[in-house]
């Protein structure tokens, strides 16, 4: 799906289907099956394990508290991969064009820069924990529960530093307030087809077929 506006009100629409019941989260994993590149997603994005283990550790203390682990466990994972997917489709400059097109050439222009360098900063802490993961192996040590911390206060430490860095050079260069652009879409030939199934999904999520032909009787 090339247009970015048509993007992120799909997986807006899908993560909100998938995100109010388990029966949504199933419509939805159907859609991620057949209109992403599934595996090739995946596997471009590494931190994709640990958040997945983050979920299940968390759906196993709503469980031990009475609540229904499984039904967060299984939502989550479905909204983790509708995020794989927009992350990876995502290519730099349409956040801030999808900015200024919504909100004009100051808040949106800021609001979109900010979306930017925060795909900059995920891009970053992945390529940073890349470069973790291989020195432990150069070190000969595990990756495992006990290296998680470490590598997480290394993570947010570098995070800091990015953007100290980027603030200063932004004030060094004049930034203050807005800018301008003339916001520009690609258009795909067939991005109209998986958004049209998103919303048939968010129909068929909140309005079961039996109340529908009930009321189509």
């Amino acid at each position: 799906m090339q247009d970015v506006r048509m993007r992120i009100g799909t997986a807006t629409l899908l993560t909100l289907v998938a995100f109010f019941s388990v029966l949504g989260a199933a419509v939805v994993f159907v859609w991620w099956l057949v209109f992403t590149r599934r595996l090739q997603e995946i596997k471009r994005i590494r931190i994709v394990a640990g958040t997945i283990l983050m979920i299940a550790l968390a759906a196993l203390f709503i469980s031990a508290g009475g609540g229904d682990g499984l039904s967060y466990l299984v939502r989550m994972i479905v909204i983790i991969l509708i995020g794989i997917w927009l992350f990876s489709e995502q290519k730099t400059g349409e956040f801030l064009h999808l900015g200024v097109w919504l909100l004009g050439n100051r808040t949106g222009f800021e609001m979109g820069m900010i979306a930017e360098m925060g795909m900059q900063m995920a891009e970053s802490l992945a390529a940073d924990l890349d470069r973790i993961h291989m020195a432990m192996m150069i070190k000969g040590q595990k990756w495992g529960v006990k290296t998680l911390v470490p590598a997480g206060l290394i993570l947010v430490s570098d995070a800091l530093i990015r953007a100290s860095d980027t603030a200063e050079l932004m004030a060094v260069r004049g930034f203050y307030n807005g800018g301008t652009l003339c916001p520009q879409f690609t258009h795909g030939r067939y991005d109209l087809i998986p958004a049209m199934a998103a919303i048939v999904v968010g129909f068929l999520a909140f309005v079961p077929v039996s109340e529908f032909l009930i009321l189509y009787r």
